[in-house]
């Protein structure tokens, strides 16, 4: 090695060292992976969101229940054993998401209805904004074979993909946690040096707090069911009604005080589909 490159080393583990308190917290970002059904790409996964200093993982419905505890899982995490063993099961996608106020469903597919669509630079931005001001996160990756269904893309607030050869844009679901990983860290990176944010005062900051996935779904069924009590909506043919408004709804990045005013409002259609 020659002396600059010895040097420019030097500078690039000083700036890391100096990175290294604050990207090493607990940021509240979570991993979630949905119905994964082979454990090396859970161990490989554990591996590339600790390579970039993260460490929440989430599986939902996973194949086997204790991932950690196969061979491959233990083999491709490489190290990041305490990733794997400490990733939690969920049976649900809403459990996995807990207070995330923000979700993005990784997606190559392009879809009818479901969340606006971003690209990953741009998903990466808010996320990194939101993180810096303590509101969690998710990303949330579907299965090897599938993907995301639409089921599982109606709980994101987002649906995102990630700029890939259009004729091949085929990646491994370990390759795409990576690539997701190693953007958020260098997305906070960003956000951190042009904020100059002391790691004391990240929480400080005066944005609205948005409303989490279980309260959208809530309001979603309340609203389906004030729909069905003033004769809006016919159960029987329910047509493309309740997927438009929750992409509808999606697109609004609703915050929490505003999931109130539209509970009110169906409490209000349920209480007028009885007058009748």
């Amino acid at each position: 090695m020659s002396s600059n490159q010895a040097e420019r080393r030097k500078q690039i583990l000083a700036r890391n060292e100096e990175q290294l308190g604050v990207l090493n917290q607990n940021w509240p970002i979570r991993w979630v992976m949905m119905r994964t059904s082979h454990p090396g790409n859970v161990g490989s996964a554990a591996r590339a969101i600790k390579t970039m200093g993260f460490s929440a993982l989430h599986l939902v419905n996973p194949a086997y229940e204790y991932m950690a505890r196969k061979a491959e899982a233990i083999s491709l995490s490489s190290g990041a054993f305490d990733v794997l063993e400490a990733a939690q099961n969920h049976e649900s996608m809403l459990d996995a998401l807990g207070d995330s106020q923000l979700v993005f469903g990784l997606t190559a597919r392009d879809r009818e209805f479901g969340p606006p669509a971003i690209s990953l630079p741009e998903a990466v931005s808010m996320a990194s904004s939101a993180l810096v001001a303590n509101k969690p996160v998710s990303f949330v990756f579907g299965t090897e074979r599938t993907g995301l269904d639409n089921e599982d893309l109606k709980h994101c607030t987002h649906r995102v993909w990630i700029d890939a050869n259009p004729s091949y844009p085929s990646l491994n679901l370990a390759q795409a946690m990576m690539i997701v990983a190693y953007s958020m860290r260098q997305g906070l990176m960003k956000e951190l040096a042009i904020d100059s944010i002391p790691p004391e005062n990240l929480a400080s900051n005066s944005t609205p707090e948005l409303a989490d996935p279980s309260a959208i779904a809530a309001m979603l069924e309340h609203w389906q069911q004030g729909l069905e009590a003033i004769g809006y909506l016919d159960p029987e043919n329910p047509k493309k009604l309740m997927p438009r408004l929750q992409s509808l709804f999606a697109r609004a990045a609703l915050q929490k005080e505003e999931i109130d005013l539209l509970r009110g409002i169906a409490k209000q259609m349920l209480q007028s589909g009885k007058i009748k």
